[in-house]
């Protein structure tokens, strides 16, 4: 119980463990509005300010984030050239979208003319859909990668000796632990293009309360999963 407690402290002691607590506020109360909105308008009411103000605190929170993108580059560009220009294409549309996300911000919450927030918000979603497609190309790249290494090393510790066994018993977990990780980050990540899709080009399926309450708890717990200490 306290090892749970003290792994929660640490999650909530990051800016990313914070935002996805705050986005499951965020898109519960979106569907407690559409479950109750027909039924019980003055709960319906509450939820929808709920689902508001928790949208509006955490676009506040990420100020600054844009910057993020500049020092993955500096870390972690890629192991080869496909990976290094996909990494760019991709950390370069996350950066468009944390960017603009400030001014659509300052427009919802007064501060800008209210006008230039429809104008914002298409900006930054398309920075953020374009962004999300070559996260997920990147993922799955890397993903494959894994899997073949992983079959390289199944055969090696077939003919191998039993300190090399356990060698690559180790190397093999990594590599699983790995593909997991992200397994959830591409899931996040298509979530997140669905949200980023109802912005760009309204449509039934997408900007569906159903479908975007979903989209936004699938992308906060596998964001919860991958900042979970371990």
């Amino acid at each position: 119980m306290n090892d749970r407690v003290d792994k929660l402290v640490i999650f909530l002691a990051k800016r990313d463990g914070i935002d996805k607590l705050v986005k499951t506020f965020q898109y519960v109360s979106k569907l407690v509005h559409w479950h109750v909105e027909a039924t019980r308008p003055e709960m319906a009411q509450r939820a929808k300010q709920w689902e508001f103000a928790s949208g509006l605190s955490r676009k506040a929170f990420r100020s600054g984030r844009f910057l993020t993108g500049f020092n993955a580059l500096r870390r972690n560009p890629g192991s080869t050239p496909t990976l290094k220009f996909l990494a760019v294409l991709a950390n370069g549309g996350e950066m468009v979208y944390f960017f603009f996300d400030h001014f659509l911000w300052l427009a919802r919450i007064g501060v800008l003319d209210g006008k230039l927030a429809r104008r914002m918000s298409f900006i930054s979603a398309f920075g953020e859909s374009f962004g999300y497609i070559f996260f997920i190309v990147s993922d799955f790249i890397l993903i494959t990668e894994g899997i073949r290494a992983e079959r390289k090393l199944r055969v090696a510790k077939e003919e191998g000796s039993k300190d090399e066994e356990e060698n690559t018993s180790s190397s093999i977990k990594k590599i699983r632990v790995d593909r997991v990780m992200r397994l959830m980050a591409v899931a996040a990540n298509v979530a997140d293009l669905v949200i980023a899709l109802a912005d760009i080009e309204p449509n039934p399926f997408c900007n569906h309360a159903v479908s975007l309450g979903i989209s936004g708890l699938v992308s906060a717990w596998a964001g919860w999963y991958r900042n979970w200490p371990s």
